[in-house]
């Protein structure tokens, strides 16, 4: 049997597969630039969590390679450590520990000695977590907890502000669980990610395209008013749907100002009635000042957004075709909700009761746009202010 003799990549190789992936290609298109499979790629990608290593340097104080070979002739016509480090500029201990470690001065040569320094560098270095253990016991325990890294940092410096040694950074958070070298967090913990994927990808990666429809009479999201745009009052909704198997669905709305969200039973795909009637049932529950627009994607299930403004007063703006970043709030809720929603199964069998429970723990998360309050804690100072 023959046998494919293994790939060893380049360092020139290596750096355009980092490009390739930061700009969202697929492992499949990067393996194709080097007539390799995708596993071939992927493992060279996985060693650091899809996270690009940073490029190696040496330190600025370290001893060079032309050092070393003065250091080299030096030894060799019987120089003693002290006129050498004079010659060179440097401390005696530092010439006599280079010598101690690299052979003697008998055995000293100046290539093999910086080889192996440039090898000595390469000793895996504690992260935080890793020397704090207390930490990562908190981090880990958030993590159970489905609050995201960055909500767990700023919690820790809103909590402790004064004491450091209870501060991480969420990516040191992120590169932790990403790269298991670091001996930090369980792998396990990966899974109480929002994305839980096993490496890091670009952002154009995942990102997502919008739905195309053809809506009559449609509202264009340009003539919304300006105190919606820059959440100056509350009671600006956005709303889609989160799909699951077999056509099931859910719709979610979430709170511009406030970023709190409602998830509702919308049944299958092609009953649209049944979720403006859904949103409708929402609307009537709200004071009228807390539901005052709804935007939405240019799908077809607000086909019939008339008959609902007619019924609640409330207006209805539909995005551009192919923008759902102009409903940034619920584009990121319903990747937050994949959390309790999976991909793949079907979702039409959660009661009202189950998506309430979902949407109230989303609500009660800190979350950073929000000086690290949570949603719940804005929206009630909105229905019931103090003074």
């Amino acid at each position: 049997m023959k046998y494919r003799t293994r790939t060893f990549y380049t360092a020139t190789q290596k750096a355009l597969m980092w490009e390739r992936w930061k700009a969202g290609w697929t492992l499949h298109q990067i393996a194709k630039l080097f007539d390799r499979g995708a596993g071939s790629v992927r493992g060279i990608l996985a060693q650091t969590g899809g996270i690009r290593p940073p490029e190696r340097r040496r330190c600025p104080s370290a001893l060079t390679l032309a050092e070393r070979e003065e250091i080299s002739r030096a030894l060799t016509v019987g120089q003693s450590m002290r006129s050498i480090a004079a010659r060179l500029g440097r401390a005696p201990s530092t010439i006599s520990r280079e010598v101690g470690r690299n052979g003697g001065q008998d055995g000293y040569r100046a290539a093999r000695a910086d080889q192996a320094a440039w090898e000595r560098a390469l000793r895996p270095k504690l992260c935080k977590l890793a020397m704090n253990r207390a930490l990562a016991g908190i981090v880990a325990d958030m993590l159970r907890m489905l609050w995201s890294p960055e909500q767990i940092a700023g919690w820790l410096q809103h909590t402790y502000p004064n004491d450091q040694r209870l501060h991480v950074s969420h990516e040191t958070i992120y590169r932790s669980l990403f790269i298991q070298a670091r001996g930090a967090l369980k792998k396990e913990l990966l899974e109480h990610l929002r994305r839980t994927r096993g490496m890091r990808r670009s952002r154009s990666y995942t990102q997502k395209t919008a739905i195309h429809g053809q809506i009559v009479d449609a509202v264009s999201i340009s003539e919304r008013p300006a105190c919606v745009e820059d959440r100056a009052v509350p009671g600006h909704w956005e709303g889609d749907l989160v799909f699951g198997s077999g056509n099931s669905q859910i719709a979610t709305l979430v709170e511009r100002q406030t970023r709190y969200v409602i998830a509702g039973e919308a049944g299958r795909q092609g009953l649209a009635d049944g979720r403006q009637r859904a949103h409708q049932a929402h609307a009537r529950k709200l004071p009228q000042e807390l539901y005052k627009s709804l935007t939405w994607d240019r799908g077809a299930e607000m086909h019939g957004h008339k008959r609902f403004t007619m019924a609640t007063d409330i207006q209805v703006y539909f995005c551009d075709p192919q923008s759902p970043w102009q409903r940034g709030n619920n584009e990121n809720t319903n990747g937050l909700l994949r959390q309790y929603l999976p991909k793949g199964i079907d979702i039409s069998g959660y009661s009202q009761l189950q998506l309430n429970s979902i949407a109230r723990q989303l609500n009660e998360r800190p979350r950073k746009t929000l000086g690290f309050q949570t949603p719940a804690e804005r929206f009630s100072g909105c229905v019931a202010p103090t003074g």
